[in-house]
């Protein structure tokens, strides 16, 4: 080719070295070339993780325009960097032989910290963040951006245990401290360690000279990972890893899904001859998604939304998943309960009427006797899960209402006798008690648990926030403010939120479940 390739790269230390590797490759088979640095998003905004740019391709944009705009002839990219679709016009040209694929740890003074419950390690990676947490659930991360150079400056700055690298990196610019290893357990992001090569899809010349410096085992495999991350649809918002490589003449995969905190992790593995390896990424996608991932998906792509619906109940996966797309929950549990020891006393004379309103009184009378010891005659209860409960685990209720009024208004007229016992919280309403007793009715209340608050402040965004007792309400107002709607479990908790929230709602029956369904009516 006479005319002089033109080469576009970001300006940062490692890019400069990737595309002067390309040039000397180019240059060797006898092509001119010059190189174009180009500054990119990612270079510019330093102060916030790459997730939260919000741009895709945030290191390749730039680049990306500077192509189509025919100011350079190729684009030398880390090719974990590069979206899995690419503009349209740009293909993918060379991939090079694959350098060092590993992420790295760089420590201080030691590494006696992996064994420690207290650790504090630096990473700008959703991936090796979650991974990490999978690993070390107990440690602490904080976030790093900036070059090679910077981030190694930083760690050296701060109160830090260490941070991660990509090994390639440290490697490439020779920069990799002795006090360093790989971390040969964690999964690598796809494609990383690999230099690939973009270039116009019209420009059938430039692409036959790139093919000549083509590594096609690198290219196989980089591939294969990232059809797999495709079809996750993940990119820097998603810890996703795969690393795929290709030995005795078979493809070797290994995938991994986590969700943000490392709580959660879906992994596989999957080896087939080399040639029949086209189907590789879709076969190891699918058994991602079919155990799990779809649903881990959901709960990232929602992550990245603001959060509106705080739940003062931890949810379950279930529960979540019952939301509508456009809430975005929280939850904690603003209550936390004690189960307190109780004495055979209590069963002496045996309560022929009892009255629980809740399933932790359940528990705590399980805790404390066996349930052939609990042969009361009449049960009353509160609520229908409290009523299945006491049902499967002690026997028959009698009667249940959906709130304590309603069930001491029911006693007034139809209890057998003039005496109950009330197995009941710390923490309790007034209204049941008070009801019985002004109607002659005695009431023996044995306290089975206590009920501490546990309030969190919750972000200033969020406009609902779900109830389930009169207890949850009063713990958020430790540490909250009234504005917000209070979507409730029941007229109980209702009438303890009318105190504080101007806009209350009730759910139709008592349950998280019908909670869920009223914050969905409200975003319809």
């Amino acid at each position: 080719m006479s005319k002089t390739i033109r080469i576009g790269t970001r300006d940062s230390e490692l890019a400069l070295w990737q595309a002067k590797t390309v040039q000397q490759q180019l240059e060797h088979l006898g092509h001119k070339t010059q190189l174009v640095p180009v500054k990119s998003t990612g270079d510019i905004v330093l102060d916030k993780p790459i997730y939260e740019l919000g741009i895709t391709g945030v290191f390749t944009k730039t680049l990306d325009i500077a192509m189509l705009n025919e100011e350079v002839d190729i684009a030398v990219h880390s090719l974990k960097d590069v979206p899995t679709v690419l503009p349209k016009g740009i293909v993918q040209a060379a991939v090079l032989k694959r350098g060092n694929v590993r992420d790295c740890l760089v420590f201080k003074d030691n590494e006696e910290f992996l064994s420690q419950r207290e650790a504090i390690i630096a990473t700008g990676s959703l991936r090796r963040r979650a991974q990490w947490l999978n690993r070390y659930p107990t440690h602490t991360m904080v976030g790093l951006r900036g070059n090679v150079n910077s981030r190694l400056d930083k760690l050296e700055d701060n109160d830090w245990n260490g941070a991660i690298f990509a090994a390639a990196g440290l490697g490439r610019l020779d920069m990799k401290p002795e006090e360093s290893f790989n971390l040969e357990w964690m999964i690598p992001a796809p494609g990383q360690g690999a230099i690939m090569i973009t270039a116009l899809e019209s420009d059938e010349e430039i692409r036959a000279i790139c093919a000549e410096i083509n590594y096609e085992e690198s290219e196989i495999a980089t591939s294969v990972e990232r059809e797999f991350l495709n079809r996750l649809e993940g990119g820097c918002s998603a810890p996703i890893g795969a690393l795929a490589f290709v030995k005795d003449e078979e493809v070797h995969f290994q995938g991994v899904l986590l969700s943000l905190d490392g709580t959660k992790k879906i992994e596989v593995q999957r080896t087939v001859a080399l040639g029949s390896h086209h189907e590789l990424a879709q076969f190891c996608a699918d058994y991602i998604i079919e155990r799990g991932g779809k649903r881990l998906m959901d709960n990232l792509k929602k992550s990245s939304q603001g959060v509106n619906i705080y739940s003062t109940k931890t949810l379950t996966d279930d529960q979540k998943q019952l939301f509508h797309d456009d809430v975005v929950s929280e939850s904690s549990d603003f209550i936390k309960i004690s189960l307190n020891r109780m004495t055979p006393k209590v069963l002496r004379p045996m309560p022929k009427n009892v009255i629980i309103t809740s399933k932790n009184a359940v528990e705590a009378l399980l805790t404390n006797f066996a349930a052939q010891e609990l042969q009361f005659e009449n049960i009353y209860c509160v609520g229908r899960r409290t009523k299945r409960l006491v049902e499967r685990k002690i026997g028959k209720v009698k009667h249940t209402e959906n709130n304590s009024k309603a069930l001491a208004e029911y006693l007034v007229d139809y209890i057998e006798g003039t005496e109950v016992t009330y197995f009941c919280s710390d923490i309790r309403l007034d209204e049941l008690p008070e009801i019985l007793k002004e109607n002659h009715i005695e009431v023996n209340e044995v306290t089975a648990y206590e009920t501490k608050y546990d309030s969190a402040k919750i972000n200033d965004n969020i406009k609902g926030v779900m109830f389930y007792s009169p207890s949850t309400v009063q713990s958020y107002k430790q540490e909250n403010d009234d504005n917000v709607i209070a979507f409730c479990i029941g007229e109980t908790t209702a009438k303890e939120a009318s105190k504080h929230f101007e806009d209350v709602r009730i759910a139709k029956v008592p349950t998280v479940e019908s909670v869920v369904e009223l914050v969905n009516e409200h975003y319809v």
